[in-house]
């Protein structure tokens, strides 16, 4: 196909050049620009610019005027090409601003954790910080998920569609005794179901009343910060960093599929940046 034509546009150059790629025959080539090409005549501007209500009334169109079966498929075809294709391959992803996580410190955890309006909000806030699970992967724990012996937590089906273990420490296992204990007593815990059951027992808390719970400790506990409950994940992650935990058991206690997800983690970690001497300091020795 010429590509020197006089009048060719960049987006049918691009478009051309995506069909040679693929090695699209020079019948193909004509059939599917001549198809972009009558869309533009219909739209009477850029055919980029086209709404999927436009592409449906172009069809229409083409079925009112009579066109054959085998056309409109031609025309379709060269359609979701150019669609599927070419502006998609067009397209540039928006790059995001990277903005570093708010931190709390391990006293404003305690002091928030303590806070909570009742057991069950201390103790998934607890378990939230202790892990650094998920706030989905937190209200999703089915009591048989702990396993007291080999102490962890077991995380059915996590982000990314993936099992994995979390850490079980001693104390966050002793807070969840006293919990299913109260639970139990209150007739709040079915056998084998969710560790923080909702109002209703069948179904456990949700997302939602769990990030009212932390709002609601941050304003009781006088913490100012802007905190979710994500932000729990956020200090563990850092608290083990500076406790010299390696970051690569880091990475795999948070279930980050890459290291450097993980990393961003050292950038606030402000134990481990007043432990770096300053070069200017040793000028000052010289």
């Amino acid at each position: 196909m010429d590509s020197s034509l006089h009048g060719i546009t960049p987006l049918r150059q691009r478009m051309i050049d995506d069909m040679r790629m693929r090695k699209f025959g020079e019948k193909t080539q004509l059939d599917y620009v001549r198809a972009v090409r009558k869309f533009a005549q219909y739209l009477k501007r850029s055919p980029d610019s086209a709404s999927v209500e436009e592409l449906r009334n172009y069809q229409l169109h083409l079925v009112d005027h009579g066109v054959s079966p085998a056309s409109l498929n031609s025309s379709i075809s060269g359609l979701k090409f150019f669609f599927t294709v070419t502006l998609v391959a067009k397209m540039q992803p928006v790059h995001l601003p990277r903005k570093l996580p708010v931190i709390l410190s391990p006293e404003e955890v305690k002091r928030l954790i303590a806070a909570a309006g009742n057991l069950k909000h201390q103790t998934a806030l607890a378990l939230a910080y202790a892990t650094g699970l998920r706030v989905n992967e937190v209200v999703a724990l089915k009591v048989g998920d702990i396993d007291s012996e080999r102490m962890t937590l077991r995380v059915e089906q996590g982000k990314g569609q993936k099992d994995r273990y979390a850490m079980l420490s001693p104390v966050l296992l002793e807070r969840l005794r006293v919990w299913w204990r109260v639970a139990r007593a209150q007739g709040k815990m079915l056998d084998g179901g969710w560790l923080f059951p909702g109002q209703n027992p069948v179904r456990h808390l949700s997302a939602r009343q769990l990030n009212r719970a932390i709002h609601g400790a941050a304003d009781e506990a006088g913490i100012e910060k802007r905190i979710s409950m994500h932000s729990l994940r956020h200090a563990f992650a850092t608290h083990l960093l500076e406790q010299k935990v390696d970051i690569r058991l880091i990475q795999v206690l948070l279930g980050h599929k890459k290291l450097e997800t993980t990393a961003l983690y050292a950038q606030v970690a402000t134990d481990i940046l007043r432990e770096v001497v300053s070069p200017l300091e040793k000028l000052s020795s010289a």
